[in-house]
């Protein structure tokens, strides 16, 4: 059995503490011209730093950078496209944040890189960070994308032709799948891409698969060329028990789920069981209760079994964003504290 703690993307951008308030304050100041962008710069920085140290600390192998320089996960890959323009905020899901609508006034093109050069940084602040001795030459660092079918199901069109949600999706798709290759290029091994979108509206399956092609093709030839990275699709916010045969047979090397919408979720993935490897969102990124980890290990256990090569990430249902800082750490203590009971069982088990 192999169950590798991992983020699911976000990490809260502020804290409590006046030390944890950089960014709010640098923005601010921004915004009344009393600080430069290269400030703002430099108060990023210091945050993805604590995100990622934070995570290290809390246990996790698989890190992020805490999507940090993220306004929201719309805006802030579409506005760097050519041909966008970012318009008024819509509420993301159900929750209580926003993102920036994009209106398309051309084709969207990729003119310089997305996320590369974030992605660098971060490699660096990990390169750096102390490394408890267990998990020496364990940690790896993960960028994120969203999906091109999510960023077009949220995206407004200004021209005739992208007002159709396969235009939309495919033009995006074409840009992603040329920051997959940049990445990977840059050294990810392992690139998450979020569609959330798809499990509220399965009825655009097809568009939605259609879109994915491109990213996975550009893993391929990444691959052929000697440089392999996993691709991993990660849904939330709704319901996945109606689309997971169809998304656990998609041609991507791991699937992340959302557990907390639908309580029997886990005995359809136990049942049904898995070809590839999942990320199992079964702690609730979303809710500051915290889970008891010997009742997410009985979970776990039930799937394990029938999960392709008994190989899963465990993390939270989403990003945890949404969650004070003190939880959200809280959160990646509880996953540590799952693995141990699983490991515990397996031992009990073996006797």
């Amino acid at each position: 059995m192999n169950l590798v703690p991992s983020s699911t993307g976000s990490y809260p951008r502020i804290g409590d503490s006046p030390d944890l308030q950089i960014l709010r304050r640098t923005i601010a100041a921004v915004d009344r011209n009393e600080r430069t962008p290269s400030d703002l710069a430099d108060a990023e920085a210091e945050m993805i730093r604590r995100a990622i140290e934070e995570q290290v600390r809390g246990g996790l192998e698989l890190v992020t950078d805490g999507l940090i320089k993220w306004n929201d996960p719309i805006s802030h890959l579409a506005g760097k496209l050519a041909g966008v323009k970012i318009k008024g905020l819509l509420r993301f899901f159900d929750t209580n944040f926003y993102f920036r609508q994009p209106e398309l006034t051309a084709r969207p093109e990729r003119k310089g890189t997305l996320l590369v050069e974030e992605f660098a940084f971060a490699l660096k602040v990990l390169g750096s960070t102390p490394t408890p001795s267990e998990k020496a030459g364990r940690l790896a660092l993960k960028p994120v994308l969203t999906g091109p079918y999510t960023l077009a199901k949220f995206s407004l069109a200004a021209i005739s032709g992208m007002t159709s949600l396969e235009a939309r999706a495919e033009a995006y798709a074409e840009a992603l799948a040329a920051e997959v290759r940049a990445l990977v290029e840059a050294g990810a091994r392992f690139i998450q891409v979020d569609e959330p979108a798809i499990i509220k509206y399965p009825e655009d399956w097809k568009t939605f698969e259609r879109a994915l092609g491109p990213l996975v093709q550009a893993r391929d030839d990444e691959a052929k060329a000697g440089k392999r990275a996993q691709l991993a699709l990660y849904v939330y916010f709704h319901d996945a028990a109606p689309l997971y045969d169809k998304l656990a047979r998609l041609p991507i090397d791991v699937l992340g789920i959302d557990f907390t919408y639908n309580p029997k979720l886990v005995d359809v993935v136990a049942a049904a069981g898995s070809p590839i490897p999942l990320g199992l969102g079964l702690v609730d990124g979303r809710n500051t209760k915290l889970e008891d980890p010997g009742a997410v290990a009985r979970q776990i256990e039930k799937m394990m079994p029938k999960i392709a090569g008994g190989k899963a990430y465990l993390g939270t249902s989403s990003g945890l964003e949404y969650l004070p800082r003190d939880r959200a750490y809280a959160k990646l203590e509880l996953l540590g504290k799952t693995i141990s009971a699983v490991r515990v069982g397996a031992s009990a088990l073996a006797r």
